[in-house]
């Protein structure tokens, strides 16, 4: 089985934050969003992942390729990493990792988390991950009759149905697939400019393809700030229901407390501090005379005199002051 990760996207939405750091590689409980992606896609399958090809953008940091081959080293797979020079649409995006698109595969856009327990129709060609919304008119959706997708529509103006694609998709043979976008690609055949996998999808079923719902029962987006901290408060209670402890052994705590569930990374030290519920607080940060709640800070920050809620802190920040919900990028100062 191979995941191919389109992730090329430069996350303007969750600005200032994925100035310096690729959306898909901030932490969210300690692990990058696309690492906590791919490990929820095997748990799924249940099968082992040979491969994991990853699509970047030109502008990534230069280290951005070897933390992606970490990743796909830590599942046991061969990782690839190839560029995406333009920003040219979903389908674009898969193609440039055509040499990795062969065999069953899955195709998962790097901007959601999911929680799902289902089991693949062997029989079937193609899955695609589903999840209801209550407002379907924003979403990509697709209608089905005795358990198998018979459109897919992109946002409806009027209700057709209301199961959102999160953008997560099986392949039982991926060079059809490929074959299918090439046919986009060589014909220029674009919607508003841009090559959509939704059309390919559509060519396939056309064909006789037989595509079935994987339905998930919880789909949490990393968009914007507001969203990822709410998804990072999900990650952690998940893991505190599951009796995982996402405390690091080596905290320091000098008359502090940690209320559950958090991530507290290596080597953090708090002072005259309360922490919780729902933080995540990276390696080497240091809370001073502070309290923080639902909040997703990264790591080698200083935090000093905050009282912190809903808040999002990027890497390597001082921050001194007593503002409520915050935004800040890496590299910052405020004191």
């Amino acid at each position: 089985m191979k995941i191919i990760v389109p992730m090329a996207g430069i996350g303007s939405r969750l600005r200032p934050h994925t100035l310096t750091i690729p959306k898909p590689l901030t932490l969210i409980a300690g692990k990058p969003i696309v690492q906590r992606l791919v490990e929820d896609i095997a748990i799924v399958l249940n099968q082992k992942i040979d491969e994991i090809a990853f699509v970047i953008g030109p502008t990534f940091p230069a280290d951005t390729k070897n933390k992606l081959l970490d990743i796909a080293k830590n599942l046991g797979a061969k990782g690839v990493v190839t560029i995406q020079e333009e920003a040219l649409g979903t389908a674009h995006a898969i193609q440039c990792a055509k040499e990795s698109l062969k065999g069953p595969c899955v195709v998962a856009f790097a901007d959601t988390l999911f929680k799902a327990d289902f089991t693949l129709d062997s029989q079937a060609d193609g899955a695609i991950w589903v999840k209801k919304v209550d407002n379907p008119s924003a979403y990509g959706v697709i209608k089905t009759k005795d358990g198998v997708i018979t459109d897919f529509v992109e946002k409806p103006e009027k209700f057709v149905s209301d199961l959102a694609i999160i953008g997560i998709y099986y392949f039982k043979n991926g060079e059809i697939l490929r074959n299918e976008i090439q046919y986009l690609l060589d014909n220029n055949i674009t919607e508003k400019g841009e090559f959509q996998l939704t059309n390919a999808l559509e060519n396939m079923k056309q064909k006789g393809m037989k595509f079935v719902p994987g339905q998930v029962d919880e789909w949490m987006d990393c968009g914007n700030k507001e969203i990822t901290v709410e998804t990072n408060s999900r990650i952690l209670q998940f893991a505190f229901e599951e009796g995982k402890n996402m405390v690091s052994a080596n905290v320091i705590l000098e008359n502090s407390e940690i209320i559950q569930p958090c991530y507290i990374g290596n080597n953090v030290k708090l002072i005259n501090a309360v922490i919780g519920p729902n933080v995540s607080l990276g390696t080497n940060c240091v809370v001073e005379n502070s309290e923080i709640k639902d909040s997703l800070i990264q790591t080698n920050t200083n935090i000093k005199n905050a009282k912190l809620l809903n808040s999002m802190i990027g890497n390597n920040v001082v921050y001194n002051g007593d503002f409520t919900s915050i935004s800040i990028g890496d590299y910052s100062i405020l004191s």
